[in-house]
């Protein structure tokens, strides 16, 4: 049986500062997407994608689980799909509508956190089908990336690119309709008055 991980309160950790540093890393990512310095932009993402696999193992294996990591991790993780996305969109790599429907996504779960701290909740854990889904856009986008490249490279990447991409996009808006049903939930319990 799995131990339950204490979220301490803690600021100053090795993941929050592995987070920290790839929070740095998102407007690096963003000059080098917009510049098409993609082999500079390919190696910033897979320095992001380790060292956000490795702020987990440290934070479980060396409880340094803190709620601050808790709010930072998925904060780079969204950042850097963002900025993925539109870097993308602007050089035609990627089509608007996928910008629109990962972006959608993220706002209308947005505007679920002032409904729940209204009623005295904080955000949502975050669910492995939404894990899931980040994990394969952050596998999507470097490889539609080196789908620009011509020759078998860019064919199998382009494949596999779009493959982690549908396989995203249906894992968020899955993991958004947990979310929905967990607030949902949430609201339909009754209030307790001190």
């Amino acid at each position: 049986m799995a131990r339950e991980l204490e979220v301490s309160s803690r600021v100053l950790t090795v993941p929050n500062v592995i987070s920290f540093g790839r929070l740095a890393l998102v407007p690096v990512f963003a000059v080098l997407i917009v510049q098409g310095e993609d082999i500079w932009a390919l190696a910033v993402l897979a320095v992001s994608g380790a060292s956000d696999w490795l702020d987990g193992l440290i934070a479980r294996r060396f409880n340094q689980v803190s709620r601050l990591g808790q709010l930072l991790d998925p904060a780079a993780d969204r950042l850097f799909i963002l900025v993925t996305l539109i870097g993308l969109a602007l050089r035609d790599v990627v089509p608007v509508w996928l910008v629109v429907v990962l972006v959608g996504r993220d706002v209308l779960l947005a505007g679920l956190l002032p409904v729940l701290a209204r009623h005295g909740y904080g955000p949502l854990p975050v669910h492995f089908a939404g894990k899931a889904g980040t994990f394969a856009l952050l596998y999507a986008f470097p490889l539609l990336l080196l789908a620009e490249w011509s020759g078998p490279v860019g064919t199998v990447a382009s494949a596999l690119g779009w493959a982690f991409a549908w396989w995203g996009v249906g894992l968020y808006w899955f993991a958004a309709l947990l979310y929905f049903a967990q607030a949902r939930a949430l609201l339909r319990q009754p209030q307790v008055t001190a």
